[in-house]
């Protein structure tokens, strides 16, 4: 394969895997499906009912790759009966964003019927407000990782079928969403209040911050306030790991030999060793400017 062909597929994959990886975190927020969920579960049982959306039946890893390998499927399936690729893959987002969309209304019904005796009400404005744009992100989720996938299938001839690279990147970016955008939804707007820096002390466990700018706080506000950070570096994340990994195989392809092959291995080596060092610095360096949380004058007496 020429290099400029192999490094032009890679800049778009990585385009695609970065408007991916903004796309699953936005859509986990809107829904609450992430691991500051457990504080949205609890609220109500602390007597702290919301207008959260609360639909996390499952982690967002397990969620991403059911809904990419739906899409994927039925788009591989399109794909053997000569249909056109733009409408196979969109065909097979729609499809994967239809299904994605029942499930986030039957557990967020469920969820919050469940708990009841808690007085949490279903609030029928917040599932349909709410159910569109997490399908909407679903689809563009689903149709990004379908385009990333298909283009390492065409073009970069890779061994694996369209549905478990699917599978797979879904995963993937969910696994991403889970461990950096969900810091910033959970740290930075469910417990907006709390000192910045001071953790969770256990005696505020479910107390989320339940008032808007305007009004009550829905999950639409979480999103319009993820996707200033929390989004767009969850889609920078997902972006260079899918970029970063190809671009170590494309520049020492180890098709050409032993040689290559070791050379693409120390590359990968190197790469991760130099992010672990610059991640150290950055701890360092916000250490150093925020210091240890401090204790309150009472608690320290």
């Amino acid at each position: 394969m020429d290099p400029l062909i192999g490094m032009g597929a890679l800049a778009l994959m990585g385009a695609a895997a970065t408007i991916a990886g903004a796309s699953e975190d936005l859509e986990s927020d809107i829904g609450s499906q992430s691991n500051p969920n457990s504080q949205v579960q609890l609220a109500p049982q602390m007597s702290y009912p919301h207008r959260i959306y609360n639909k996390a039946i499952s982690g967002e890893p397990p969620s991403n790759a059911l809904m990419c390998t739906i899409g994927g499927t039925v788009a591989y399936v399109m794909l053997n009966f000569n249909v056109s690729v733009v409408l196979a893959l969109t065909i097979g987002s729609l499809v994967a964003a239809m299904v994605h969309g029942t499930y986030a209304t039957t557990s967020y019904m469920g969820r919050c019927s469940s708990q009841k005796r808690f007085k949490q009400m279903v609030y029928l404005d917040v599932l349909r407000s709410h159910t569109p744009p997490i399908m909407g992100y679903s689809f563009i989720t689903t149709f990004t990782i379908l385009v990333v996938s298909y283009i390492m299938v065409t073009v970069f001839a890779h061994p694996f079928p369209l549905p478990l690279l699917a599978f797979i990147w879904g995963i993937t970016v969910g696994a991403i969403g889970s461990s950096t955008g969900d810091v910033h939804y959970g740290a930075e707007r469910e417990f907006q209040d709390v000192e910045f820096g001071s953790g969770l002390n256990t005696a505020n466990s479910g107390k989320i911050v339940r008032k808007a700018e305007s009004g009550l706080r829905s999950s639409m506000d979480n999103s319009w306030f993820c996707a200033k950070f929390g989004g767009p570096v969850t889609g920078i994340a997902f972006g260079m790991t899918v970029f970063l990994s190809g671009w170590i195989t494309t520049v020492f392809d180890p098709t050409k030999g032993p040689a290559a092959g070791w050379e693409s291995v120390l590359a990968g080596v190197l790469m991760v060793l130099i992010m672990i060092i610059y991640n150290r610095k950055i701890e360092v360096q916000a250490r150093k400017a925020f210091g240890p949380y401090k204790e309150d004058k009472e608690e320290a007496a």
